[in-house]
Parts: C-alpha cells; structure tokens; sequence
C-alpha cells in the first residue's frame, strides 16, 4: 500500500487526466469562476458532516474539499500561472513563520498569545511592506452573522472588547429601544439601521457566551422547520391544511408541539 504522497501524487495525476485533451468534457470546461460554488457547497458539506459527527461522510467530504483545491491549481498550472507544489510550499512557509513559538525561539503565554501573534505576522506581510488593518482578510462573502463574529474576535485580541455579557446585554436593550424609536418615527433607513445595530450587539453577546451565532441560528431555524411541519401533518390529519387554517389553530398546535418537547427534555430517560 502506497504512502501519503504516493496517494496524493495519483490524485494530482488524476486531476491533469480530467483535463486533459482525452479526459471529461465537462471538466476541461470548467474555469475557476465556474467551479466557486462547487467550492462553496463541499465546505458546507464539510460542516454537515462535522456536525454529524460521522467519520464516513466527513472523510467523504474532506476528499471532496481537497479535490476542488487540486481542481484550481492545476487550471493555475495550465495557465502558466502557479501550481500545486507552489501552493503547498508557500503554506509551508506561511504555517511555519506564523508559528515561531514552536520553529523560532519566541515564547508565548497561552492561546490568546498565540492569536495576537498571528494577527501581528499576518498584517505585517502586507505586498508592499506595510502593515495593514487588523480587520483586513475577512472575506466579505462570508454570511454576515459570520462576519461579524470574525470582525468582533479579531478587535477582541488587541483588547477592544466588552468585559461584562451583563454590559452587552444593557447595549443590546439599547439598541432595541433605539429600534423602537425609529419605528415610531416611521424612518425606513434609520430602522434599517438600527435593526443592524441590534443584529450586531446580539452577535457580540453571543461571542461573549461562547455561542457561535450562525449555528445558533441555523439550530433554531432547524427547529423552526421540524415544528412547523408537525403542524402542517397535524392539520393534514384533520382534514385541513396551512393554508385553510387560522393563526389561532396554528398557535395552538405550536403550543402543544412545543409542550411534549419540553416535556420530553424534562422526562428522565426519555428519548
């Protein structure tokens, strides 16, 4: 059985096949504008599995991840542009300068150390020698609960953060009462405004608790969906449906849904 980088070599061999003059048509026409969301949908597939916690799918997915990697580069490489050795070689060099207290002779205190480290290294190899923003290099493509969650962590590290999520709290009745006002107002950009103002405060709060807020989002919506549906099998089972039916009977049944859940979760034993 082959080693590592005997695997790795064949699917780097695989990839140039593909695209080659007698590999697939449909891969010797894709670009690296073509191929973004293929990218994008095998890093939530990557997540999916994470939280599923099967070793199967995400070995699955981590394949599939690696291989939209080799994908890019080796339409860099047809290019004449970079290829695959260029990429892992500068990571190489990028982990290992990055890392000086485990390669170097630097010390550090402890994981928050760590980061204000990465944060210094990484802005000071700005192209032209200048150090940059701290708040560069976080993707604006990135859902904006995530971005702000990236934008908060990042300012955290050089100390420009809440001490207290009690304080966080009182910023976030804040902001909601400033909401209000502007609703009163009838002010379409100000509530605009101040409805993000609100979604920023909560996003602070919840990196203060240790809650990452897209999957506490994403968590809730799921939970949204499943009682939702029970509602709708439960009118189906009556005779009706949601569209026939009235706010009153849908509360309802979401009342009682939402009842035998927390019955269940109070219920020792119970699954």
């Amino acid at each position: 059985m082959g080693g590592t980088n005997d695997v790795f070599s064949q699917l780097v061999d695989l990839v140039d096949r593909l695209r080659g003059e007698t590999g697939c048509p449909w891969d010797r026409e894709q670009t690296h504008e073509t191929l973004k969301p293929y990218l994008l949908e095998e890093a939530h597939e990557v997540i999916e599995a994470l939280e599923e916690g099967s070793d199967e799918r995400l070995k699955d997915e981590l394949g599939d991840v690696l291989f939209q990697v080799l994908f890019h580069a080796q339409i860099a490489k047809e290019e004449g542009r970079f290829t695959i050795d260029d990429v892992l070689r500068d990571n190489l060099k990028k982990m290992r300068r990055r890392h000086p207290h485990v390669f170097g002779a630097e010390r550090v205190s402890g994981p928050r150390e760590v980061l204000v480290n990465w944060e210094q290294i990484k802005r000071q190899e700005s192209p032209d020698g200048r150090a940059g923003s701290l708040l560069d290099g976080v993707p604006k493509g990135l859902s904006a609960l995530l971005r702000a969650h990236r934008i908060q962590d990042k300012v955290s590290r050089v100390g420009f953060d809440w001490n207290d999520p009690q304080d966080v709290m009182r910023k976030v009745e804040e902001e909601l009462q400033e909401l209000s006002a502007a609703r009163r107002g009838n002010e379409g950009i100000a509530i605009r405004e101040e409805l993000g103002d609100l979604l920023f405060a909560i996003v602070n709060l919840a990196r203060l608790l240790n809650v990452n807020p897209e999957d506490a989002l994403k968590r809730s919506t799921d939970k949204f969906i499943a009682r939702f549906k029970q509602i709708e099998e439960s009118l189906r089972e009556r005779g009706s449906s949601a569209e026939a039916a009235t706010l009153e009977e849908m509360e309802q049944l979401w009342n009682l849904i939402k009842g035998e859940e927390q019955r269940r979760k109070s219920t020792p034993g119970e699954q």
